[in-house]
């Protein structure tokens, strides 16, 4: 998942979309695959074995590997064997400082405890209210006597709530969005098109902290629903990108209530508060209520420092090398719970395991002097079970100018079958494909008729995916710079993100054969005569 924060800001908002193929295509099968040794792609697909992918798969998903836990041993032993392989084979690194990492620092942030009242009564953390520890100072205790209701929140040039107000050192309380008039414009900009204010959760928590307000608690309608949605997400230490050990110096502290909770708050003063709300309506003026309360609270949080590395191997185009492809799967996984190791095997051992043996099948290429055109780098990423971090980490810090990256082929699952193709393993879902560039869409089809005959099922390319697979997995850290992805996926299993992932129930003749796929759609795109264009958006 992305930052857990801003999915929660942007839970409500609107998105219209272009459509998007979603259907199942079927090659021709009257037709002959091409299976011509003198054809170079013939020859060098068939470098990538299921006897190699199981032999990777094997040590990865093994019990010593702990379940690639980023930030654990597992996961640091994960990245040394995929290093490993590169120097064997003798792959070129492509990370920092001449070697295969790209290293990155991530925050582990939780609660040893948390706890809040309203005049004695209790409510529930991840159910009444959602507080994250990265912007919390560590409090045992925190008592008000007072919460100041303030509109909305905002402080904007064509509408403030803070206007006249002093709310230093003070607990206050806003609602979600921005004011309407009667009419059903938005008050700031005067039109049915809302202001940044609605969606930018930061702008909010600045006029905050700008203010000198304590602490702010955000009134959210949606906040159950998303916590239901969300709750293994924000179950226990979240991960994020950088050091935020300090971040509470940045931000002003705050929490997410429920309606319910906000009632509470708000006791007898109901009736201020529906008329101050009525006037910031009527005449776009603001006006604060205090509320007399008794607010009781505990937020104990821990923040620490762990480090973790994308790895990187390359190997070096000819004429056209300074254009890349990148090859990319995350070796990360949910690690250990209690006494269960979650081994990862399909999820995404699979995937690692795959574009190490095609990293091999074009060095090889490479070194008997039939090497891509364009350069390939082969990225393994960290973090991915944590929000997509490491593949986010290389498009903001990219050790390769992303305009020169022609393309994304990234692998994640591709080792079980779903309910849906229950008994019939000769499939892949294909996901993005068409959503940037029609060419790689058309690459793909073409190398799969003439070389593979997979049914490509696009069910999860459809922008209606109540999955919304497409913004989820690595690709999408390239599709949203505007750099074409095309994601390879076989669907989810009565195993998935379970101990009972293992290696044993991988079908590794289904995943050679992904794999030839994928490694026939990379050499058409390193070797073709251009580039593929960027024709949708």
């Amino acid at each position: 998942m992305k930052n857990i924060i801003l999915v929660f800001a942007c839970l409500v908002s609107t998105f219209v979309q272009a459509q998007y193929i979603s259907s199942i295509t079927e090659p021709d099968r009257t037709i002959a695959i091409n299976t011509d040794t003198n054809n170079l792609m013939v020859r060098y697909a068939s470098e990538v074995k299921a006897e190699d992918i199981r032999k990777h798969l094997t040590v990865l998903a093994s019990d010593e590997y702990e379940g690639r836990e980023t930030g654990e041993k597992g996961n640091d032993m994960a990245a040394e064997y995929i290093s490993s392989h590169f120097a064997e084979v003798g792959i070129s690194p492509k990370g920092i400082n001449g070697t295969y990492y790209q290293p990155i620092t991530f925050t582990s942030a939780g609660w040893n405890d948390t706890e809040m009242s309203i005049n004695g009564e209790k409510f529930k953390h991840l159910w009444d209210y959602l507080g994250y520890p990265t912007v919390w100072e560590n409090t045992p205790k925190f008592t008000s006597n007072e919460v100041t209701f303030l509109g909305y929140g905002i402080d904007d040039p064509k509408y403030s709530d803070y206007k006249g107000k002093d709310v230093k050192g003070k607990v206050i309380m806003v609602y979600s969005g921005e004011p309407m008039k009667k009419d059903s414009t938005y008050l700031i900009t005067g039109t049915k098109e809302a202001s940044p204010w609605s969606e930018q959760m930061k702008l909010k928590l600045d006029a905050a902290k700008a203010n000198g307000a304590e602490l702010v608690l955000f009134v959210s309608p949606e906040l159950k629903a998303f916590l239901m949605k969300n709750r293994k997400y924000v179950l226990g230490a979240s991960l994020s990108l950088g050091d935020l050990t300090d971040m509470n110096k940045n931000s002003v502290q705050h929490i997410y209530i429920s309606t319910s909770m906000a009632e509470a708050i708000i006791g007898k003063k109901q009736k201020k508060v529906i008329k101050a709300r009525k006037k910031i309506q009527k005449r776009g003026k603001s006006k604060s209520v205090a509320l007399p309360v008794k607010m009781d609270g505990k937020f104990d949080n821990f923040k620490n420092l762990i480090k973790g590395n994308n790895v990187l191997g390359y190997v070096e185009g000819s004429d056209l090398k300074d254009e890349v492809i990148v090859v990319s799967a995350h070796y990360d996984h949910l690690g250990i719970r209690g006494e269960d190791i979650f081994n990862g095997a399909d999820d995404n051992g699979s995937g690692t395991s795959t574009v190490l043996d095609l990293a091999e099948a074009f060095y090889k290429a490479k070194s008997e002097g039939n090497g891509p055109r364009r350069s390939i780098l082969f990225l393994l990423v960290t973090g991915e079970e944590k929000g997509l971090l490491g593949s986010e980490f290389f498009a903001e810090n990219p050790l390769i100018p992303l305009e020169n990256i022609v393309a994304n082929v990234n692998v994640d699952m591709i080792g079980r079958t779903d309910e849906a193709h229950e008994g019939n393993p000769n499939y892949i879902y294909v996901i993005g494909s068409d959503r940037l560039s029609t060419e790689l869409h058309a690459i793909n089809e073409s190398a799969n008729q003439e070389f593979t005959q997979l049914t490509l099922d696009y069910t999860y390319n459809s922008e209606d995916d109540p999955n919304r697979y497409y913004y989820r997995s690595d690709h999408y850290n390239f599709a949203k710079n505007g750099i074409p992805a095309i994601f390879y996926f076989s669907g989810v299993h009565e195993d998935y993100h379970r101990p009972s992932d293992t290696v044993e129930k991988i079908m590794f003749d289904k995943v050679a054969k992904i794999g030839n796929l994928i490694f026939h759609t990379t050499w058409k795109l390193a070797n073709r005569e251009k580039r593929i264009v960027v024709d949708r958006s």
